[in-house]
């Protein structure tokens, strides 16, 4: 089953594609939730917050351009403004230190929250790969051994060992790729 990358979900749904909407919706519904609440520290308000997003994307108030960066981080800022601007209007504080620098936010939540959205895309790309070089990919970098001591516990040699994980990063560095597109 291939997956549609964000950025065709989203032209899809500027072109009137419910079903596309509705894929990107699920796909980041829990996400903004839980960010937007890191802001309100309130269901109502976040659920709004949310509603209000996806209102915005939908009717084109909003406009992604692939070239400044992944869609992902998009959707959060759009998120991030409209909890501030949700806050303004109930004339509440948010719940977390937001600093501006240089005309942008300098905000450790929406870092966080991408960082970890990048480390879900990895565990995701390496479940595709084969046991093998699952299991070498683990052994590297989850687990921290080293080229040797992956060799010793394996009974390989040294350079199957180099060998075989090149060749699983280039496998997970493709399917990476393929995933941004």
């Amino acid at each position: 089953m291939h997956t549609q990358s964000d950025e065709s979900l989203y032209h899809q749904m500027r072109g009137g594609d419910e079903q596309a909407l509705e894929t990107l919706y699920d796909k980041y519904e829990r996400l903004l939730f839980s960010f937007a609440h890191r802001f309100t520290n309130n269901d109502r308000l976040s659920e709004e917050v949310i509603q209000e997003v996806w209102m915005k994307i939908w009717n084109g108030r909003v406009d992604f351009n692939t070239e400044k960066g992944k869609f992902s981080s998009w959707v959060l800022t759009i998120t991030r403004n409209a909890a501030l601007d949700c806050l303004r209007r109930e004339k509440r504080q948010p719940t977390i230190e937001i600093e501006e620098r240089d005309g942008g936010f300098d905000e450790p939540v929406e870092r966080t929250v991408v960082e970890r959205e990048t480390a879900s895309e990895v565990r995701e790309a390496v479940q595709a790969l084969k046991p093998e070089q699952q299991e070498l990919i683990e052994l590297v970098y989850f687990k921290g051994l080293t080229q040797q001591q992956i060799s010793d516990q394996l009974e390989l040699p040294l350079g199957t060992v180099k060998t075989r994980i090149r060749s699983a990063i280039q496998a997970l560095r493709k399917l990476l790729e393929g995933r941004e597109r």
